[in-house]
């Protein structure tokens, strides 16, 4: 009789393959950490024009949907979220093609889907809410979507990533509460929060 035998290891192996079966396991921790150091450094650039400005931002839109003034905050917007996916993508097909697996794979077409969903929806929604002139519940409503978004697609990868939505959702609720503090309230979600999330997944899967 083999004594090395041990039904134990071979559970383990068995609960890790089928994961790597139902579940996108290629997400990248450094990506998340990134991501929110893109977050962080547009919060900062937004947070000078904003407060360097010798207009209120949200007055001048009263007559037009975009001012010379807004047009810089939507810029940074936009490229924070350019890197943050850039740099996710590449990240992930690193790590999946080291482990000899494909990028684009049946759990990842599970987890891009019910990630997007959510997330397209809420996107309509704040386009929404900004021609409506409610620019007050901006950041809550992003921080909002996202963290549903995030706690959807939670079930088609690292069970991690809900606590990371949840905490989005959190912070998009007192966002809503406290409109004042939005930029404030995206830097923490967008930014330090994913720094964190991005370091415990480092310490608990990546590190060697």
């Amino acid at each position: 009789m083999n004594s090395s035998f041990n039904p134990q290891d071979d559970l383990a192996q068995i609960r890790t393959i089928m994961e790597r079966s139902t579940k996108f396991l290629s997400l990248s921790a450094l990506s998340a950490i990134l991501a929110g150091v893109y977050a962080l450094i547009g919060a900062g650039l937004a947070y000078k024009i904003i407060y360097d400005s010798d207009v209120v931002l949200y007055f001048e839109l009263k007559n037009q949907f975009i001012t010379p003034e807004i047009l810089p905050l939507i810029l940074i917007a936009g490229a924070v979220f350019v890197f943050a996916v850039g740099t996710a993508l590449l990240l992930s097909y690193r790590k999946a093609h080291a482990a000899g697996q494909p990028l684009w794979n049946a759990p990842a077409q599970r987890l891009f889907y019910n990630f997007l969903i959510p997330f397209s929806a809420g996107s309509v929604f704040v386009v929404i809410l900004y021609f409506r002139g409610y620019y007050s519940l901006l950041a809550a409503s992003t921080l909002l979507f996202y963290g549903i978004a995030m706690l959807n697609a939670g079930n088609f990868t690292f069970s991690d990533i809900r606590k990371l939505g949840m905490g989005e959702i959190a912070l998009g609720i007192l966002a809503a509460i406290f409109p004042g503090k939005g930029l404030l309230f995206w830097a923490l979600g967008f930014g330090v929060l994913h720094i964190v999330y991005g370091v415990i997944m480092y310490l608990k899967y990546e590190r060697r």
